[in-house]
């Protein structure tokens, strides 16, 4: 069924986001999250906070008395910086790999992580032959290339804090919250955190069948409610006005480095968002065949929210960016799955959204 795309009045984001909705003015809920954050009481906020960490306080010292799921990004300096020196916790940071081509940049922030807070990392390195299996699965049949990867990002944080008996666990922002999506609702806690559909669940007979066994999926599994109702994991976004560029501006004088002078990624409006590996991006591309939009929509998007372009603007840096998927991604997708350019393209085009594309001389456009 052909649709129409309808854009935000305010920033650009399409109506195609999943989950997102419009009010009856055409403003998105992105924009209407940030502007609503002016109203909010952040003093109270942040007793209430002061609350949530005196309950799981270690008051010694002796042990962890949080975790937080780290990737070595801006967000997560951030993230470390107000549990362990503004909340004065004692947190143990967890992290997922992605076993993809690493940017020296994601080299140095994950090493900065720990020296510049003195923090322990625990790292998960997923077998790289399973991994490769699921991902060619993944990838041809739903679009979703490092869905193994997001699912750990979101299981095995769970997983460890369950296993050490840890029940604090921290992540950053609620992103249906903050930009739009299911989920949307204003909270602290981060328990349907697995539900936003980044990493929803593919039934387990399907995996099965393409080779893996079920002690291969061990660590992609949720926790029974059991052990998930033992937990507490929250959003700092709650507590804290949560704004990319602050965050961003806060960790480069932190020891965070961006990919400047390293890398010009012709798909992004930005040099400091997902900068840890190469091939990883494709996923996040993605979305531009399947919803029409893709990082520099979001980016262009949060922009003008923070008065930094106006719509103008972001509507002619998204026409030049959104579509552009980097080369630099593409080989080095290719060369860790063992696909020829071609074969990458051809599996891309499959995945092209029929209703709000269309094929003009082999390029897609938008109708």
């Amino acid at each position: 069924m052909e649709k129409k795309i309808n854009y935000c009045k305010n920033c650009v984001m399409p109506d195609t986001r999943p989950g997102i909705i419009f009010d009856e003015n055409g403003i998105c809920q992105g924009c209407k999250t940030h502007e609503a954050k002016k109203e909010i009481n952040w003093k109270l906020r942040r007793d209430e906070f002061e609350i949530l960490c005196n309950k799981y306080r270690d008051k010694n010292k002796e042990y962890y008395d949080c975790i937080i799921a780290v990737s070595g990004g801006k967000d997560s300096h951030v993230q470390v910086h107000w549990m362990k020196e503004v909340m004065k916790m004692n947190p143990l940071l967890v992290s997922v790999e992605d076993n993809f081509t690493m940017t020296e940049a994601g080299k140095h922030n994950l090493k900065n992580l720990s020296e510049r807070f003195s923090c322990q990392i625990i790292s998960l390195k997923p077998d790289i032959k399973k991994q490769k299996i699921v991902m060619r699965y993944t990838f041809e049949k739903y679009g979703k290339p490092t869905w193994y990867i997001d699912r750990l990002i979101y299981t095995y944080p769970l997983f460890m804090a369950s296993k050490l008996n840890i029940p604090l666990l921290v992540y950053g922002e609620n992103i249906s919250y903050e930009y739009g999506g299911d989920w949307y609702g204003e909270t602290y806690s981060a328990r349907n955190q697995i539900k936003n559909g980044v990493a929803l669940d593919i039934p387990y007979e399907k995996l099965l069948g393409i080779g893996l066994r079920k002690e291969d999926l061990l660590l992609i599994k949720q926790l029974e409610d059991n052990k998930m109702n033992e937990l507490d994991p929250m959003y700092l976004s709650y507590f804290i006005p949560w704004n990319s560029i602050d965050n961003y501006e806060w960790s480069k004088r932190n020891g965070f480095h961006d990919l400047s002078n390293e890398w010009d990624r012709t798909h992004h409006v930005e040099n400091f968002d997902q900068i840890d590996s190469i091939a990883y991006l494709v996923h996040s591309w993605l979305k531009y065949p399947k919803f029409g939009h893709a990082s520099a929509t979001d980016y262009v998007s949060r922009f003008i929210r923070y008065g930094i372009l106006s719509r103008e603007e972001g509507i002619n840096l998204v026409k030049k960016k959104d579509h552009n998927l980097d080369k630099r991604c593409i080989v080095d997708f290719c060369d860790f799955l063992g696909y020829t350019e071609s074969e990458f393209w051809n599996i891309i085009d499959n995945h092209y959204n029929k209703d709000i594309f269309k094929n003009v001389n082999g390029k897609w456009r938008i109708k």
